[in-house]
């Protein structure tokens, strides 16, 4: 099978390519390469996925929110499913740039859903956020819970791409399923994350800055996991029955939260880094930022009663294995 992976040189459209191709799929990478953090870091994950697979990875350079642009690149290309993980991501960047995340999220969110349309693809799985929870203080947080008030733009597209595929599974049957991730982690993470940030300045002598005074919960979830329940929905289209899914559609398309189904401290976790850094943090507390949430927690009960998913990796051992890689990446000792 051939399968369309957006966002390819991205922290997680990386680890999913990988795992793709280790099965034996072929796949079609895209992404635009932008600016937002480091282009150096995709390209060397770019350059893993050609170094394992170099007969069934191909890459696409070409901005998926340009209509044209995304025609022209996929002109050619042959694929049945998508996985779309390409997005502008980060909440607090929301607050300077707002227009990306138009751009990116909904732009480009359209434009994918107009190809699964033309191309009558057999699944397309698209990232969501944990964010589209905004203030909710109802803990786990379910796909059931009502999702109207975002807390940052970031998230309001996020909603906004879960309700653009409800109307296409809708109309156009087109099976959907959107995948609503907490604080993915590992290693060839993404170096605006606090873990990546922590770890760096712990190694570096530098502080730390910690907000909401440290008071801060987080459902962090090792990169394995999320790929393992990537692929489990990617191999399973949501059925044009006629009955209720998980998140309320009777369309087939279907939401799901990934996460560890563990809310933990981030002092916890600052702890852990300490221990795998071999050097103590020097920590400024300061307060909750705007857009952020003191705590997630998902409730993967769904996902678990559709495919048994059940994560492996708790931060006690993904904390280190993070570590370890993020050393080796820099040359650090």
């Amino acid at each position: 099978m051939t399968i369309l992976v957006t966002g390819a040189a991205g922290f997680i459209g990386y680890h999913v390519s990988r795992a793709l191709l280790a099965r034996g799929d072929a796949v079609i990478g895209l992404d635009n390469l932008n600016p937002y953090y480091d282009p150096r870091l995709k390209a060397a994950r770019l350059a893993e996925l050609a170094r394992i697979a170099p007969d069934a990875f191909t890459f696409l350079r070409a901005d998926f929110s340009d209509a044209e642009a995304l025609s022209r690149a996929l002109d050619t290309a042959d694929f049945d499913r998508i996985v779309h993980l390409g997005a502008q991501a980060g909440v607090r960047y929301s607050l300077e740039n707002p227009r990306a995340y138009v751009t990116a999220n909904l732009m480009g969110h359209l434009n994918l859903l107009e190809i699964a349309r033309a191309r009558r693809s057999s699944h397309i799985v698209y990232a969501s956020s944990s964010s589209v929870y905004g203030g909710n203080e109802t803990l786990p947080f379910r796909v059931e819970d009502r999702v109207d008030h975002p807390v940052s733009l970031y998230a309001a597209t996020k909603k906004a791409d879960e309700l653009m595929s409800e109307s296409y599974a809708h109309l156009f049957r087109i099976p959907a399923t959107g995948l609503r991730f907490f604080t993915v982690y590992g290693p060839w993470g993404r170096p605006d994350m606090a873990m990546w940030i922590f770890a760096k300045n712990i190694l570096a002598g530098r502080p730390i800055q910690v907000f909401n005074h440290g008071k801060m919960r987080r459902d962090f979830t090792y990169i394995d996991d999320i790929v393992t329940g990537i692929i489990s929905c990617l191999d399973n289209p949501p059925p044009d029955d006629g009955h209720k899914k998980a998140g309320g559609s009777v369309a087939p398309h279907r939401i799901y939260n990934i996460g560890n189904h563990r809310s933990e401290d981030l002092m916890g976790m600052i702890s852990l880094l300490e221990d795998a850094c071999g050097r103590k943090a020097e920590i400024e507390l300061r307060p909750i930022q705007p857009g952020d949430v003191p705590e997630t927690f998902a409730d993967i009960s769904a996902i678990q009663a559709d495919f048994g998913f059940e994560p492996q990796t708790p931060i006690s051992l993904g904390v280190p294995l993070f570590v370890q890689w993020y050393k080796a990446y820099h040359g650090a000792s």
